[in-house]
């Protein structure tokens, strides 16, 4: 399989995926920068207002599709950050690094 078929068939897993969630989809690109290499950025409002922001970076190597760098942010309709997990290596000092993870606190 040609890695541009590995990125076609990832895209196509996700598409699916959102279509069957009950938001509304904000923002969805696929951007494909090299046969073996793409981003995807998207962006769901849930019906209660709450947002979930997905960006990832993928390459395809040796016929399996990696993840090059991720970030997923999820916020209450007003605002409140929930979670938030990237991959920056920002907290070398975390149980979890590479993954670290903010959560809000709740009061």
């Amino acid at each position: 399989m040609l890695p541009h078929d590995s990125l076609e068939r990832y895209f196509a897993e996700i598409e699916a995926a959102v279509a069957r969630l009950p938001v509304y989809t904000e923002n969805y690109v696929e951007e494909v920068l090299a046969a073996d290499r793409a981003n995807l950025r998207i962006r769901l409002r849930f019906e209660s207002g709450c947002l979930l922001e997905i960006n990832e970076a993928v390459i395809v190597e040796n016929g399996l599709l990696k993840t090059l760098g991720y970030r997923y942010h999820f916020q209450s309709a007003d605002s409140e950050l929930m979670f938030r997990y990237d991959n920056t290596p920002h907290f070398p000092g975390l149980p979890s690094f590479p993954h670290p993870s903010i959560f809000a606190m709740q009061s």
